[in-house]
């Protein structure tokens, strides 16, 4: 199946943003022949909660900064500015009306395996192609069985990621750097927004 000129939806939490992150997209975005690929940060996670501290809007500028030298690369709102948690399948029932040229879901392969635990995982499945970036110990043959083997799952192929956004939260959370692994103007933002620090370490936040 071709996805030429099609427009890649990124979801994730994005929290925060890191070199993995683009990386994925960059690769999608030539060896698939997208249009774009739009970054999409969630709101409420329904799996896990308001983020301790953390606001849509602090994952939302990150993003919005880090993509910001990549023509090919752009953010929406759509989940940010929603009221209540954020449910995958409205953002792309939503999306599909803006992108006639047709969209495809671009997502971890370790996140893609639990969408049983999604809304509407059936509908879901069936709603767009999706475009899975490998990691470690995630098996393409996984994803030839029930519920995938009705769905379309292309293998993006590239290195396996193996950096985590919760990996970095605990290297900062811990007093260390994180520069090797994020933009500069995510390692700026986290520090001078006093994010993912203890509460021992970070005292009050700044405004």
């Amino acid at each position: 199946m071709s996805l030429k000129g099609r427009v890649g939806l990124f979801g994730g939490t994005f929290n925060p943003l890191h070199n993995a992150h683009i990386r994925v997209a960059l690769v999608a975005k030539e060896r698939l022949e997208l249009s774009k690929v739009l970054f999409i940060p969630n709101g409420i996670p329904p799996h896990k909660g308001p983020l301790d501290g953390i606001t849509g809007e602090d994952r939302f500028r990150m993003v919005r900064d880090a993509i910001a030298e990549h023509d090919a690369l752009d953010v929406s709102r759509i989940e940010i500015d929603r009221d209540g948690p954020s449910y995958t399948i409205d953002t792309i029932r939503a999306l599909k009306d803006d992108y006639p040229e047709g969209v495809c879901f671009i997502v971890g392969a370790d996140r893609l395996l639990d969408i049983t635990t999604w809304r509407e995982p059936e509908a879901l499945l069936r709603s767009v192609p999706f475009v899975i970036a490998p990691r470690e110990g995630v098996s393409g043959t996984q994803f030839q069985r029930a519920p995938f083997d009705t769905a379309c799952v292309i293998p993006l192929e590239m290195e396996e990621v193996d950096l985590s956004s919760s990996w970095l939260r605990e290297r900062v959370a811990r007093g260390e750097g994180i520069s090797d692994w994020v933009p500069p103007v995510v390692a700026q933002y986290i520090s001078e927004n006093g994010l993912y620090r203890s509460r021992a370490r970070s005292g009050v936040r700044s405004t």
